[in-house]
């Protein structure tokens, strides 16, 4: 399957910080989440996508397109959705869409003015009276008229009420049926991954942990329950993180089944959430 978008050996250094040459894509017409703890990553590797800030080292291919030497025309079929979108407060967003608009030679006015009637917005509103759920359907309305194919969302639902989110992911599904269009979504709200991602992609520290389809991902991590001193987490295969309570041991593996097989009875086996696979990786004790 063609790429949406592709990283490789991707490195930038910040003082007390370093993306470690990471590597992973999208394929298109899916969506992929990018999750991990707040100051791992996330957000710099979106800038570097959209080469808001220089990188290093690496490439960044958007459609095969070279996000540096092709500018113009990969960024013609991005789509930006930012955590806090920023618009000129007092201005309308009619007029906001139409200074956009000469800038991606897919416009649609159309599909903009029946985008904003489907998210209760009037294109005479001026920005500053939007709530921020209202901000972020705005800037999702202008990434679809353009008819962008791949959509970069820097955590679009953190603040929302639930039900904006679900509007949101709703729109989102909709978007990839038309298997052009692809979605990265960098979030620390797994649950909302949980429901539409078909990728997901942890970063840690600068450096990637996994990316891979999400259901792989839920299929083989999993938590491993003991009480007291029944088991040790040396014992557990595919060991990612643990903790220790008054009430036993509780670990993060990434070989559920091995470790079932392993320690059998003396432990409770569960499917671990995205939320808990982020936690223990992040949070841990990996060598305890």
């Amino acid at each position: 399957m063609n790429a949406a978008l592709e990283i490789s050996n991707l490195r930038k250094s910040y003082k007390g910080f370093v993306l470690k040459d990471i590597s992973f894509s999208i394929p298109a017409g899916t969506i992929m989440g990018l999750i991990g703890p707040n100051g791992a990553g996330k957000t710099t590797v979106i800038k570097l996508v959209m080469n808001l800030i220089r990188r290093e080292a690496g490439a960044v291919r958007i459609f095969g397109r070279d996000n540096i030497a092709q500018e113009p025309e990969a960024k013609a079929r991005i789509g930006f959705v930012y955590d806090e979108p920023c618009f000129p407060p007092d201005v309308s967003l009619g007029r906001i869409a139409s200074a956009v608009a000469p800038f991606y030679p897919r416009w649609d006015g159309k599909l903009f003015a029946r985008t904003l009637e489907e998210f209760d917005l009037s294109s005479r509103k001026k920005f500053k009276t939007l709530s921020h759920g209202m901000k972020m359907k705005f800037a999702l309305a202008l990434a679809l008229a353009h008819d962008a194919d791949l959509i970069l969302m820097d955590e679009p639902t953190s603040g929302l009420d639930p039900v904006f989110r679900h509007e949101l992911l709703v729109r989102l599904s909709t978007v990839i049926q038309d298997e052009r269009k692809s979605v990265l979504f960098s979030t620390h709200l797994t649950s909302d991954l949980e429901k539409i991602a078909d990728h997901v992609t942890l970063i840690h520290e600068g450096a990637i942990v996994f990316s891979a389809p999400k259901d792989e991902i839920l299929e083989t991590y999993g938590l491993v329950k003991a009480g007291g001193r029944d088991v040790s987490a040396s014992e557990i295969p595919g060991l990612k993180g643990c903790r220790h309570s008054a009430y036993g041991l509780e670990a993060l593996t990434a070989e559920l089944e091995a470790a079932r097989r392993s320690i059998g009875p003396r432990a409770v086996y569960e499917r671990a959430s995205l939320e808990d696979i982020m936690y223990f990786i992040s949070k841990g004790e990996p060598h305890a």
